[in-house]
């Protein structure tokens, strides 16, 4: 692994219209739903959604005072904005998750659906959004997983080299992960993670099945195998609810975002808002704002 670990860059990508909208995956959409009803909070203050996008699965956190969305791609971003719109509920942040641009212990809550697979150096991802998380926080993860069933009769079959039992992260397609059950359970550990709840998704992520039988049909149908993730894990997908420990640092944060952010290249805080741009008092980087979206992916020349 790298100090600084490749990302994986949806700019100027169409992913919400051409993978979720038209891309036949209605099925997907709707188990995930089911799985996020099941281990999300009733009511939390202010959450964290890595990897948002734009903006799909936003509108499902619906017990959150306020939502921080974060990704990557300004243009997922914008997409969000178009979706969702400006609110005081909701703050969009273009930033690299292995420097995440917040204070510590701002959260008490985060999910991160359907991105962790980008990441070269997961371990170094979860210890920044653990950084970031105060106590008894709630952590919804999605992982995609490497000993699925599929891999494991390839694997047998003698149809694919790479072994779906062994701990390390397998890159299938370059900055593609699937990752092992229980490396995930370790990392999390050793964050001082606690799992609480375990599901298992995507049950009859088939083409056949998804062809011939309605969406909302294998949703619910997947919906009761979900909770057999407590005893075994050989979907494509698995969800993970995991919480911090009462003996971490509170969370705290202001009601206005400025009182948010730190320095992501110096660690510096507060920033100074300079109108289109925030200023760290550190390192004297200008970061903008721009659009409706705090800008930390590159400071302003």
């Amino acid at each position: 692994m790298t100090d600084f670990p490749p990302v994986c860059d949806y700019e100027g990508s169409d992913y919400q219209t051409s993978f979720w909208e038209k891309g036949g995956r209605d099925y997907e959409d709707k188990v995930e739903e089911i799985a996020l009803r099941r281990m999300l909070p009733v009511k939390g203050s202010l959450l964290l959604e890595l990897g948002a996008g734009a903006g799909r699965n936003t509108p499902r956190y619906t017990g959150y005072d306020r939502i921080v969305l974060l990704d990557y791609s300004r243009t997922q971003l914008r997409q969000a904005r178009a979706r969702l719109g400006d609110s005081p509920r909701y703050i969009y942040v273009a930033a690299d998750i292995y420097k995440l641009p917040f204070v510590n212990a701002l959260f008490d809550g985060a999910t991160m659906i359907r991105t962790l697979h980008h990441m070269a150096d997961a371990p170094k991802a979860l210890a920044q959004i653990r950084r970031v998380l105060g106590a008894n926080a709630v952590f919804i993860l999605e992982f995609a997983n490497k000993r699925n069933l599929k891999a494991i009769l390839r694997y047998w079959l003698g149809r694919q080299a790479w072994s779906p039992f062994s701990l390390e992260p397998v890159e299938f397609v370059k900055l593609n992960f699937d990752f092992h059950p229980k490396a995930i359970r370790q990392w999390l550990g050793e964050l001082g993670f606690r799992i609480e709840k375990t599901l298992t998704v995507s049950h009859f992520r088939l083409g056949l099945l998804k062809r011939v039988l309605p969406a909302g049909f294998l949703a619910a149908l997947d919906g009761l195998f979900q909770p057999t993730g407590e005893l075994f894990q050989v979907t494509p997908s698995v969800f993970v609810k995991a919480t911090v420990g009462q003996d971490s640092i509170l969370s705290h944060h202001s009601e206005a975002p400025i009182h948010w952010f730190q320095c992501p290249e110096c660690g510096a805080y507060p920033l100074d808002e300079r109108g289109d741009h925030l200023r760290c008092p550190g390192c004297g980087r200008k970061w903008p704002f721009h659009d409706g979206i705090y800008n930390f992916r590159e400071p302003l020349d």
